[in-house]
């Protein structure tokens, strides 16, 4: 009978109801067992009454029988994963087949497009070394001086031979020059030995950018305070921008071409070339800051009526350059191309421990990483939990040495002889048409005025010597698009996504069909033998702690009805 209110009838039955259900069920099972020994069926199954132990080579025979029995689950096992790889290569074949036929043909031929225009874009971006390295070609063309920067604190790790070969080979015989920045950052013997022997191959100026000049803009000055780019602890005025206005005048005065003289500006990141021209302008001209590669296209500055300055790109690296070359002087770190901490590796090594050591207020460290992290320990760079960020503090190292801040230097070479691509009559050729008394005058002038740290207080650094440099297209290799390699990475996903997928749907299907066997073998689904096993897990919390003052006796006046 169906209850009020309630779905379900009940499952109460009667006494008598029950009984006859169970006499019923015990004749039929009677009935049956009479039919079956007429017919001469059986259910019994023989026992196995196994080996016996008076058989001879019993071990023998039992090892055999084992041996079989693990040959045939393995067959089972191989067949079960043969099926399994052949359902998920059905399956993809299928998916393959449906996706092609509901793709359009306009759809396809738009993605074909879009991959191509991808690929040519990994030539046309501004940050890719094929657009630098055609924009390096441009300024050496359109120029008629080239100056090459080169840092004082390590002159001839700044050098790039391919470059002056090139430079020293057109055929409108360009005037090459050699230019030291960042002079207030090495001892002044030091800075005049480095004069000494980069005067004997070109004319050399020695000079000091400014990094506190005039923006142009309100903007250009609220962009800058936000980014924090420049360091203004060494800010100042410049010096030897006089002397160089001066020898670039006079040449551009004593040409027969009333143009103007363009002079090219030229060097690996980080050596001040941007800061060179904001120095000789008076205003920001360039885009200049302590993070490398900022110069992504030449830029032309006028700076006088006479005088025009051309801003250019870095050299870009050649990657058979030493490590400490392309730790200083390449952008692999900014373009993730090498670990920052593997760089900072490379640096200590070629440096004295004890100065390091007094330079950063660090104790004794075994290595670069426990150095990094002493560093962090020092300027704060703390993650979540109070571990100390090594990135940030390579990062940092890093900048402080590509940047206007470290003072260290390298000792110049004993001997000097000239390089292959450059002759005597080549250096007299450079020196024609210069005033070299004034330059060296205005050498002299700029050196005294030059504030310079003491040795004891600079890092003395193992110069590498010159770094390669890479000018033509064809040897810098094949670049990928960021976008591109993006995409890549998304299908990789969606196809292991994919790949998961089918190992689950297999993985249900073979419990599904080991679910079936499972009933033969004991009468229940694998659902309800789980079930069984959570419902024995189950335990009752009793409390024992409390006494039951009832009597259990029966009371005849309260209990009987």
């Amino acid at each position: 009978m169906k209850r009020p209110k309630l779905k379900k009838a009940s499952k109460r039955v009667t006494c008598a109801k029950r009984f006859k259900i169970q006499k019923k069920v015990r004749e039929h099972k009677r009935k049956l067992r009479k039919e079956a020994k007429k017919k001469g069926i059986s259910k019994r199954v023989k026992k196995d009454i196994g080996v016996p132990n008076s058989a001879p080579f019993k071990e023998e025979v039992l090892r055999e029988a084992e041996q079989r029995k693990r040959e045939l689950e393995e067959l089972k096992e191989q067949n079960r994963i043969a099926k399994r790889n052949e359902k998920a290569q059905k399956r993809k074949q299928e998916k393959e087949a449906a996706k092609a036929a509901t793709e359009p043909k306009a759809k396809k031929q738009k993605k074909d497009k879009k991959t191509k225009q991808k690929q040519s874009t990994a030539d046309t971006d501004r940050s890719s070394k094929r657009f630098r390295c055609r924009e390096l070609k441009k300024v050496l063309e359109a120029s008629d001086v080239v100056v090459e920067v080169l840092d004082a604190r390590d002159p001839l790790g700044c050098r790039c031979p391919e470059l002056e070969e090139a430079v020293l080979k057109y055929e409108g015989k360009k005037k090459l020059m050699f230019l030291l920045n960042k002079t207030d950052l090495v001892p002044k013997d030091n800075l005049k030995k480095w004069l000494l022997y980069l005067q004997q191959e070109c004319p050399t100026i020695v000079f000091k950018a400014s990094t506190q000049v005039q923006d142009r803009t309100m903007e250009e000055k609220k962009r800058r305070m936000a980014n924090g780019g420049v360091d203004h602890s060494r800010a100042g005025e410049a010096l030897g921008n006089t002397c160089l206005l001066e020898l670039l005048g006079e040449y551009a005065s004593t040409r027969d071409t009333e143009n103007m003289l363009k002079v090219a500006v030229v060097g690996f990141p980080s050596t001040g070339k941007s800061s060179l021209i904001n120095s000789l302008k008076g205003v920001r001209a360039c885009h200049a800051g302590v993070q490398r590669g900022l110069t992504k296209s030449m830029q032309e500055v006028h700076i006088s009526k006479t005088v025009k300055m051309i801003d250019s790109p870095g050299i870009i690296a050649a990657p058979s350059n030493p490590a400490v070359s392309m730790a200083l002087r390449s952008l692999q770190v900014e373009q993730n191309e090498q670990s920052p901490l593997e760089a900072v590796g490379t640096l200590l090594k070629q440096c004295n421990q004890q100065q390091i050591m007094l330079q950063y207020n660090v104790p004794d460290y075994r290595n670069s990483l426990e150095f990094l992290t002493y560093f962090a320990k020092k300027r704060g760079f703390l993650q979540k939990g109070g571990v100390q960020d090594t990135v940030l503090a390579a990062t940092t190292f890093l900048n402080d040495w590509t940047g206007a801040k470290l003072s260290y230097h390298s000792k110049p070479p004993e001997s000097h002889p000239l390089p292959p691509y450059l002759s005597d009559a080549m250096v007299t050729e450079m020196q024609k048409g210069l005033d070299m008394d004034k330059l060296r005058s205005g050498n002299e002038q700029t050196i005294n005025r030059v504030k310079c740290p003491n040795p004891a207080s600079s890092i003395g650094f193992l110069s590498k010597g010159p770094t390669a440099g890479m000018l033509n297209e064809g040897e810098i290799p094949e670049e990928r698009a960021v976008e591109a390699v993006m995409e890549e990475e998304a299908e990789d996903m969606e196809e292991g996504d994919e790949l998961e997928e089918s190992a689950e749907m297999d993985a249900m299907a073979d419990e599904e069909e080991e679910e079936p066997k499972l009933k033969k073998k004991t009468g229940v689904t694998a659902k309800e033998a789980h079930n069984s096993k959570v419902s024995k897990q189950v335990t009752f919390n009793v409390d024992i702690s409390t006494r039951q003052n009832d009597d259990d006796a029966y009371d005849f006046n309260t209990d009987f009805v």
